[in-house]
């Protein structure tokens, strides 16, 4: 297909610039410290976590979207929050593809029948002491979602074009453990994107559409 042919926001447009851009090797580049460097000695550990979330772009004729899950409120931490689908990489996973396939299809059902990875952005390190690996994927349309209720409350999808507009990130910040610490949101909505999940979306833009 002729690239000029492309529509914007499309996944066909999302496939082309994830080829272009996408640059695994370079860790430590994007994460919670970006905005925080006053504060990168404590986010930078040695002890960091591995875990990776699979950014599953859905492959919609009149736009592609982004899948997005609310955690339950009943988890002990990030309980309430809107996510990818993802966790921690287990010791069984043969890599950070595979550990967010497996997350995704035990959190929201999503089979990986439906689900081309198309690459990765670099790992995204958040304050919270996981070096997560954000998974690029495109999904065909056809899937059925089936939620567990014991991490999920809920899976919905958001526009892509509209998570690409930078005028809706915005730079925010609050007071923790005594010390000012910035992030990203981006309000859709009754939905509230921050944080980490926001701190990913917008390395996207950053690296795939700025």
């Amino acid at each position: 297909m002729d690239e000029t042919a492309l529509r914007p926001f499309s996944s066909e447009d999302f496939r082309r610039r994830a080829a272009l851009a996408t640059h695994p090797a370079d860790n430590d580049e994007f994460g919670d410290h970006r905005l925080n460097p006053d504060l990168r000695d404590l986010i930078i550990k040695p002890d960091l976590r591995d875990a990776a979330v699979l950014v599953p772009v859905v492959d919609h004729a009149h736009g592609a979207t982004v899948i997005l899950t609310q955690r339950t409120t009943a988890m002990r931490s990030h309980s309430g929050q809107i996510a990818f689908p993802g966790g921690k990489i287990d010791a069984e996973d043969p890599s950070p593809e595979d550990a967010a396939l497996r997350e995704a299809e035990e959190e929201i059902g999503l089979s990986g029948a439906h689900v081309d990875i198309i690459g990765r952005l670099p790992d995204y390190v958040s304050g919270s002491g996981y070096r997560i690996a954000p998974v690029l994927s495109v999904v065909r349309p056809g899937f059925d979602l089936t939620i567990n209720p014991d991490e999920v409350d809920d899976a919905f999808e958001v526009p892509l074009a509209f998570l690409m507009d930078p005028a809706n990130h915005r730079r925010q910040s609050r007071i923790w453990n005594e010390r000012e610490r910035f992030f990203y949101e981006m309000p859709f909505g009754d939905r509230y994107i921050w944080g980490v999940t926001a701190g990913i979306i917008r390395t996207l833009y950053e690296r795939l559409y700025a």
